[in-house]
């Protein structure tokens, strides 16, 4: 799938990507069966960043996906989707991550191993409603779950926080919103004025420069891509894009350095000079996004200066909970949540972070198709600092257009919203059968 305009973030550059579509069967100890659906990006450039071959990559996260999918057949498990989840990830995902051949002399990172492995787990929870007639959201308490989540998670060391007796519906928003703020992202590449234009651009009826997107889709929330490396490019870039939102009276910036920074003293002088110059733009930065790289323990930075002046998000970095425990240690303040890492992993992040005071966002992965409907909901039923970003229309809208017949509030922002009501029926109340999309023949991976 081609991006109608390339996405530019940090040293990368997306211009298309492949999805993965999964179909499982569940069945239940009487018989019954029901099956389930998940769907997710095969982000290259974001999962495994570098210098390889973009097609060496790719072709590494296809064949990685087809031995998940042998693995999730032969694995043989009973219980909730989330202690299913759980023991596949600790006992299969990283084995195989670990036996995984090298290319080009590089181990399949362990975010990449995460996405792969993220639209059999959507299946998997997506059944597991449907088998039962709920939505996945009312299946996480004390009545379907055989174990607590003191068998998944640990307190901070010195914490009286006990999980025991707590299930994830103790941790989500008992009455969730039906609309949702969304966040634009402003990509590195993207063109903020007439000046910039080259003649290139598609013309296919859909804006190209920010204040056209701002205008058409009433946005409210902007977040800014910034290089990370380059302190003169992003200062000017964050000043740049945000006089643009306080012209069109956007309210809420947040700042994403892409994992490329090493010294938190970098972001700290970009912040301090913003709030010196442009105080109403400081005001308008919600937060600051992983500047730092992603392997947190190896790069275990004391950022505890950089909290001190805007809540700071880890994203790329919180793999699961265990390094949300750890970034916390270190300095940070929230976590933005992705159900590209597994729905499982997600719910238990965000577990952990509610229990321990940390503020919750839920980043995109450009997500179409049926990969945006549990995007949104998580963010619905976790409770973010501010909506939820979505970007998929802004790169290829058209992907989407079966879908968004049968929910276009997803898959369109109005009033700087995206809207949630049409999602309905049991598991993640996707409506397949409405929707009339012809999908491509599948590999089918048979087993007991």
């Amino acid at each position: 799938m081609q991006t109608r305009v390339p996405l530019k973030f940090g040293p990368e550059t997306l211009t298309e990507v492949t999805l993965a579509r999964v179909h499982v069967r569940v069945e239940s100890r009487n018989g019954n069966s029901a099956d389930g659906w998940g769907e997710t990006p095969l982000s290259v450039q974001w999962v495994w960043p570098g210098l390889l071959p973009y097609a060496s990559r790719l072709k590494a996260l296809q064949e990685f996906t087809c031995r998940l999918a042998k693995a999730w057949v032969e694995f043989s498990a009973q219980g909730h989707p989330i202690e299913i989840g759980y023991d596949f990830l600790s006992q299969v995902v990283s084995p195989l991550q670990k036996q995984f051949p090298k290319v080009h002399g590089e181990s399949l990172p362990r975010l990449a191993a995460l996405v792969c492995n993220s639209a059999f787990d959507l299946a998997i929870h997506d059944a597991f409603g449907q088998l039962l007639g709920k939505p996945v959201y009312q299946t996480y308490n004390s009545e379907l779950m055989n174990r607590d989540l003191s068998d998944f998670l640990e307190p901070a060391t010195g914490s009286k926080i006990s999980f025991r007796g707590r299930y994830p519906a103790n941790y989500l928003v008992a009455n969730p919103p039906t609309r949702l703020r969304a966040w634009h992202l402003v990509g590195g590449l993207d063109k903020l004025a007439d000046s910039e234009l080259t003649g290139m651009e598609p013309d296919d009826g859909y804006p190209v420069l920010l204040p056209d997107w701002i205008q058409r889709d009433g946005l409210k929330c902007l977040k800014i891509k910034l290089r990370g490396n380059d302190p003169a490019w992003d200062y000017q870039r964050l000043v740049a894009v945000g006089q643009i939102a306080a012209c069109h009276h956007v309210d809420w910036l947040s700042a994403d350095f892409n994992c490329t920074v090493t010294d938190p003293q970098y972001v700290n002088d970009i912040l301090d000079r913003l709030r010196d110059e442009h105080p109403q733009l400081y005001g308008m930065l919600l937060y600051v996004e992983q500047p730092f790289p992603y392997e947190l323990e190896q790069n275990q930075l004391d950022v505890h200066s950089v909290s001190a002046r805007k809540p700071l998000f880890l994203d790329e970095s919180a793999h699961d909970w265990r390094l949300v425990r750890l970034g916390r240690e270190l300095g940070w303040s929230g976590v933005a949540l992705k159900t590209c890492k597994t729905q499982t992993g997600a719910l238990l992040s965000a577990c952990w972070a509610k229990a321990h005071g940390m503020a919750l966002m839920v980043q995109d992965l450009t997500n179409p198709m049926l990969a945006q409907i549990p995007h949104v909901q998580l963010a619905a039923y976790v409770g973010t600092i501010m909506g939820v970003e979505t970007n998929g229309m802004q790169f290829y809208p058209e992907a989407s257009r079966p879908e968004a017949e049968v929910h276009p509030g997803l898959y369109e922002r109005r009033q700087g919203c995206v809207d949630l009501s049409t999602i309905s029926g049991p598991g993640f109340g996707y409506r397949l059968n409405e929707i009339k999309r012809r999908l491509p023949e599948p590999v089918i991976v048979e087993g007991s």
